[in-house]
């Protein structure tokens, strides 16, 4: 079995660079100084998402720390593949700078929109609805892959899918805020894959 120091120190570098690029954004926007109500998130609903966000952390934190402690839940895989989930991982932090950079100060962790909020519909947002979800996807599939564990697997798959779940209220919501440029905006873009046919 091939040593996890190379692959710890690879997963630490993806996760320095992502939250870096992360918190500097989330600053931006919260500089406006505006509060944003979580309550139209559902309280029941966060509070999932969180724990379970919270339960990936955890188990992320012990392969970093303690890799004995998980090693129970190693999947077989070759070296190739986790050295392309490192190449991965550092490409999709980039991504989530342009992603991030391209939505600028409308940036909010739930679904509901700033009262200043813009239409982003340049950068990764040309092609995609949600390039933000689509770039923490490509995250948690590279972290898969070069820890090579199922349990972290486990933890991507809840927390995807909770997000895809809550995507449609969040779209309701932009509707709500935009209207028409909305719509017209949501036959033009996939939601999480790009739209090669009918678009103008």
């Amino acid at each position: 079995m091939a040593s996890e120091t190379p692959f710890r120190i690879a997963l630490v570098i993806v996760i320095v660079l992502t939250m870096a690029v992360t918190l500097y954004h989330r600053m931006q926007a919260a500089s406006s100084g505006e509060q944003i109500d979580k309550k139209d998130e559902g309280y029941l609903f966060a509070a999932v998402l969180q724990l379970s966000a919270f339960g990936l952390w955890i188990v992320t934190f012990a392969y970093l720390l303690m890799p004995s402690s998980v090693q129970w839940a190693s999947i077989p895989m070759p070296i190739s593949i986790r050295w392309f989930g490192v190449a991965t991982g550092i490409f999709s932090s980039l991504l989530m700078c342009w992603t991030l950079n391209s939505l600028g100060k409308n940036l909010t962790d739930t679904v509901v929109t700033r009262v200043d909020a813009t239409l982003v519909t340049q950068g990764p947002y040309r092609w995609v609805r949600h390039p933000y979800y689509v770039t923490t996807a490509l995250l948690m599939t590279s972290v898969v892959l070069l820890t090579a564990n199922w349990l972290i697997g486990l933890g991507c798959f809840a927390v995807l899918s909770l997000l895809a779940v809550r995507t449609p209220k969040e779209e309701q919501r932009l509707i709500d805020k935009f209207g028409q440029k909305y719509c017209d905006y949501m036959e033009k873009t996939g939601r999480f894959f790009p739209r090669f046919t009918d678009r103008k």
